[in-house]
């Protein structure tokens, strides 16, 4: 679901897919002149993906990026269709140079090294909002434009959905916190989703990136592709909700925003899609209620995926990010009434009381 620091102790059938990727490399794939002696750590993934760098022997590139993706558990060509799309509809995707789809090996541009988390944090220690404030119109203005491409991808659709929340009770409820529902706890919960989903799926349907947010964002050199910022990890864009990304990007599960500062770039962001034609409600208190129930889907999602990744997968990391993520489900829990039974449910869990919030 995003990037982050490589492993430091591959597996032995990893060491072996990386011995054939090293002789991939060597054979100039898509006549690319490489150094493959070159090869490095650029980034792994919170799925099955992992990111290399290496130095060109020739071209325009210095360094490109290999990215190593196991067939049997990720689609490449997903990948390369989605990169095609952003690209030519301007925005800053890398460029597919070379692929292997039977091994899951793509060869692509390099959008440097530098997150948009990593450069948010710095400038506000520094005090520089408006650095922040800069990288993040430009990420609005991003989003907009992505959301008027079109594309044949897969429905954002009630089942998936679903499958996603349900993801909170199996990991975050029952193997974070260790306790079982009751059966009123049971109808509550269900009763709080089933009103999310019949408010995201009565949404505007556009292209959803699914993961746009500050570590799947790019800072770009000057003059560098199509300008910030460079987009990552768009393989698995669906058709679905307008406010998802949005949300994605206000609400991230790794930088926290003062409320105020999130309606100002939500109040901007709606105001560029409106005279960019996207079809976002008139209304910009009901366009937030939509954004605030989308970012609850979300949120209950991210809770248990971040509990999943350390429980199955021993990814110790994302159990730092879940403080702020519950810090966004309790303050639109408690601003809704139809939440209330998930409010409870919460209070039941941490005893964390409930906090006042901006309400529309």
């Amino acid at each position: 679901m995003t990037r982050k620091s490589p492993e430091s102790t591959p597996a032995p059938e990893v060491d072996a897919r990386l011995a054939r990727l090293r002789a991939w490399l060597e054979s100039s794939p898509g006549g690319t002149a490489l150094l493959p002696a070159s090869l490095r750590p650029a980034s792994a993934d919170a799925s099955f993906r992992r990111y290399f760098r290496l130095d060109a022997s020739a071209g325009d590139d210095a360094t490109l990026i290999v990215m190593d993706a196991p067939p049997e558990k990720e689609d490449v060509g997903r990948f390369c269709q989605v990169a095609e799309v952003l690209r030519a509809g301007g925005l800053s995707a890398p460029r597919v140079l070379a692929r292997d789809d039977a091994q899951g090996w793509v060869l692509l541009s390099d959008l440097g090294s530098t997150t948009y988390l990593e450069a948010l944090l710095q400038a506000r220690a520094a005090g520089d909002m408006a650095a922040c404030d800069a990288l993040m119109r430009d990420a609005l203005n991003a989003l907009v434009r992505m959301q008027g491409l079109r594309a044949p991808l897969p429905a954002y659709d009630r089942e998936r959905l679903q499958v996603e929340m349900d993801l909170f009770e199996a990991w975050y409820v029952r193997r974070q916190m260790q306790a079982e529902l009751d059966e009123q706890e049971r109808q509550g919960l269900r009763r709080v989703m089933e009103a999310l989903l019949d408010n995201v799926l009565a949404q505007p349907v556009v292209l959803v990136h699914r993961d746009y947010h500050s570590r799947n964002l790019m800072v770009l050199p000057a003059q560098r592709e199509q300008g910030n910022p460079g987009v990552l990890d768009f393989q698995d864009a669906v058709l679905g909700p307008i406010t998802y990304d949005l949300v994605s990007l206000l609400r991230d599960a790794y930088i926290a925003w003062p409320e105020q500062q999130q309606i100002d770039w939500a109040i901007r962001y709606w105001e560029a899609a409106r005279a960019a034609g996207l079809p976002v409600n008139p209304d910009f208190g009901a366009f937030y209620k939509d954004f605030e129930w989308m970012g609850l889907q979300r949120q209950l999602k991210v809770l248990g995926i971040f509990s999943r990744l350390y429980h199955r997968d021993g990814k110790a990391q994302y159990l730092n990010d879940l403080p702020l993520v519950l810090d966004y489900v309790r303050a639109v829990a408690s601003r809704y009434a139809q939440f209330a039974p998930l409010l409870r449910l919460l209070d039941r869990l941490q005893g964390v009381a409930r906090r006042d919030a901006y309400t529309f």
